[in-house]
């Protein structure tokens, strides 16, 4: 690990505002197994979808997650810097295939005890585990049998669920069945064509995903001790690009399918109206009740406003409109919206009745480097999350109970289409040697965590 990015005399943003974040506040920060472990061929682990995917020459530069940031070799390394930010908590997820190499079946004990090692690792580090079931690596034999088209997989989700519940149940209590289940079936590739055709395909998907989340509570349940779970989803407000009808009425579709086709029907019991109808044939009498099990706390994954308008040759009519002019704007071109972060904070937990953790927010940019002293200085990055931050304050005065926050993410690392051309790290990654380089954000997140404690920053 390098030192930390040194104190610059460049302008640097200030502290958020933390009038009203609660003192037992938990303050992580969030990976994703094939996005940092690497190790992609080694010790027993199976192929995944996107191992897959990378081979087909779309992803970026052609790049894969074969050694991604190396953290199977370099976990120690990385729980050291974790444990120099100051994190409370960490999330992470199991990769699937690494566990059960064909889905199902014969276990893997090697990758099992990757697990063991790293819990053990943030143990000593007085570092909580968040565990994330399922953050889009499916088993490419499973994907091979139906993947999420097959209603079989609900029974192969529980029997995964019910095995990692058991191997580590007594050192984990927090565990999340899956990331972003709006994003990985709105943009699946295994529904084909990306047109009207793959409408029927995708409300199979959505429903066999929320059976499988179901069956995957109660085998935790069944096998963890005061087991605390949670859905994490990516809800972010869906404006439409223009003031035409049609752009209006397909905005408020996808606020259904993109924010609530997940949450509703697993915390409130029914699916949205504007797709209830559409997913009807793919329920089964008792389906509802075998996905509305009881759950301890809500995710929220945000970043920015979609604004979309109507194409009617896109799947479910989702097309892309132009983002307004004048709203400032990340360097992957995102908007930089905190007061809508503020407003969807308050309306999950208004909606949802639950404590809220924000288990994913960050900044990406394309266009970070180390300077010529070796530093990384993101000052974009920390006045994003500052404002952020404080949007989050802002929320917990107007009522919202937001108990914890986790910047997304700890390292740069494998950003899926985007390969490794676009960094969201705390900490910088040299691909080429696997430095670690803190960068000034990481200085300043440490300085945020301190404050909240009430210790003395830097």
């Amino acid at each position: 690990m390098d030192k930390l990015a040194p104190p610059t005399n460049e302008p640097m943003p200030g502290l958020p505002s933390l009038t009203h974040v609660r003192p037992d506040f938990i303050w992580g920060a969030s990976t994703a197994s094939f996005q940092i472990e690497g190790a992609a061929n080694e010790d027993g682990r199976g192929q995944s979808v996107w191992d897959t995917y990378c081979r087909t020459g779309q992803v970026a530069n052609n790049d894969t997650g074969d050694v991604a940031c190396d953290h199977y070799h370099r976990y120690k390394e990385d729980v050291a810097l974790m444990k120099a930010l100051g994190l409370q908590a960490y999330r992470f997820s199991v990769a699937w295939p690494r566990v059960l190499p064909q889905g199902t079946g014969a276990v893997n004990e090697a990758g099992l005890a990757f697990y063991d090692r790293l819990i053990d690792e943030l143990e000593a580090a007085g570092i909580e585990p968040w565990l994330c079931l399922y953050h889009w690596d499916l088993p490419q034999a499973l994907e091979d049998r139906g993947g999420w088209l097959n209603r079989d997989i609900v029974d192969w989700f529980a029997d995964y669920a019910r095995l990692i519940g058991q191997r580590y149940g007594r050192r984990v209590k927090r565990f999340v069945t899956f990331n972003e289940p709006g994003i990985f079936s709105l943009f699946s590739r295994s529904f084909g064509a990306r047109d009207r055709s793959a409408d029927d395909k995708l409300h199979r998907w959505i429903h066999h995903v929320n059976l499988a989340h179901g069956a995957a509570v109660d085998a935790l349940r069944q096998t963890v001790a005061d087991a605390q779970i949670g859905l994490v989803t990516n809800y972010q407000p869906i404006y439409p690009s223009t003031d035409k009808p049609e752009d209006i009425t397909e905005a408020a579709l996808i606020g259904d399918y993109w924010n609530r086709a997940f949450s509703d029907p697993q915390y409130l019991g029914e699916y949205p109206s504007l797709i209830r109808d559409a997913i009807a044939p793919h329920i089964q009498p008792g389906d509802i009740a075998r996905i509305h099990r009881p759950l301890d706390w809500f995710g929220l994954n945000h970043y920015s406003p979609v604004y979309i308008n109507s194409d009617p040759n896109a799947i479910i009519g989702l097309g892309w409109g132009a983002k307004p002019d004048g709203i400032p704007r990340t360097p992957i071109d995102w908007t930089i919206e905190p007061d809508a972060f503020r407003d969807t904070l308050i309306e999950v937990s208004r909606r949802y009745g639950k404590p809220v953790y924000v288990t994913e927010n960050g900044y990406g940019s394309n266009i970070e480097k180390p300077d010529d002293t070796g530093a990384v200085i993101d000052p974009g990055r920390i006045a994003f999350l500052r404002d952020y931050i404080s949007g989050l304050d802002a929320a917990i005065a107007a009522g919202a109970d937001v108990r914890g926050y986790f910047v997304w993410s700890l390292l740069d690392n494998f950003e899926w289409e985007s390969g490794y051309k676009v960094r969201f790290g705390l900490v910088y990654v040299d691909y080429a040697t696997q430095r670690r380089i803190p960068k000034s954000s990481f200085r300043w997140y440490a300085d945020v965590i301190r404050r909240a404690r009430g210790e003395t920053t830097t």
